[in-house]
């Protein structure tokens, strides 16, 4: 059976004229609000991204104040979304684009990705949300829609996936497609109702790593003193060294005397 693409646009936008949720990016069409907005919701569920969103901008409102900001006032505004180094990272390609791109966050998806830590679903979200561009934004959730009304099979060549996708996108509504998308995947197509299953499943937070290194940051975020051996102590079955150790290296940490310090500035 042949998929109609009409059919299928038609139907999904006439949903989303009735069931459209209320979220932060569809507020402002502003480029930085759909920059910060992308990278908070990796891996974080949509319910805690809301209020840090609205924080986070309340505070820096535009692509310089996140370049500028110190790195302990960055984090606590951070704090609660976890995948600190995430925060670092936007702040890195915050700084790019204001050295390099005259403060404006491109609208050309090969030079999103030349941007410090922007990955080919984030570039494709800026192009799409930001400026309404015919870019396939095609995540786990995304991608169990198009299986499901395409009555695809599960083993589809990620390739083949994102060529029917950007066929899928209706002329000049790349941003309301793709915000149509995502609710009827939260709202009807979700994956107990469609039996598909994610490519990946994120791991459990309690006694993980990203646990270990929340709970530090925490506290010196917050300006508590921290010794290596407080951190054993209330981690006594984690590799504390281990991870550490790769704080340090992602320029988050330094070690003196065994007292962890936080490192305010990159």
């Amino acid at each position: 059976m042949t998929f109609n693409i009409s059919k299928f646009q038609q139907k999904i936008l006439d949903w989303y004229d009735v069931h459209k949720r209320n979220l932060p990016r569809r507020d402002n069409e502003n480029p930085y609000w759909v920059f910060v907005s992308e990278v908070m919701s990796q891996q974080t569920q949509v319910d805690r991204v809301v209020p840090k969103f609205y924080a986070f901008i309340s505070e820096l409102p535009d692509i310089f104040a996140l370049a500028q900001v110190a790195k302990p006032d960055l984090l606590r505004l951070w704090s609660w979304l976890w995948f600190n180094s995430r925060a670092v990272r936007l702040q890195l390609a915050a700084r790019n684009i204001v050295d390099n791109h005259s403060w404006i966050i491109p609208a050309n998806r090969k030079l999103l990705l030349e941007l410090p830590w922007i990955w080919p679903y984030t570039s494709a979200s800026i192009c799409a949300f930001a400026y309404n561009l015919p870019e396939p934004v095609v995540d786990t959730n995304i991608r169990r829609v198009l299986i499901h009304e395409a009555k695809l099979d599960e083993t589809i060549w990620r390739e083949e996936l994102e060529e029917l996708a950007r066929a899928c996108i209706p002329e000049n509504r790349s941003r309301d497609w793709h915000n149509a998308l995502m609710d009827y995947w939260a709202l009807v197509a979700t994956a107990k109702a469609t039996w598909i299953r994610p490519l990946s499943k994120q791991s459990k937070f309690e006694w993980s790593d990203r646990q270990v290194r929340g709970w530090i940051l925490k506290k010196l975020v917050w300006g508590e003193k921290l010794h290596l051996d407080d951190v054993w102590v209330s981690f006594p079955k984690k590799e504390v060294t281990s991870i550490i150790r790769w704080m340090v290296k992602d320029h988050l940490l330094r070690i003196d005397e065994s007292w962890i310090l936080f490192i305010a500035s990159t």
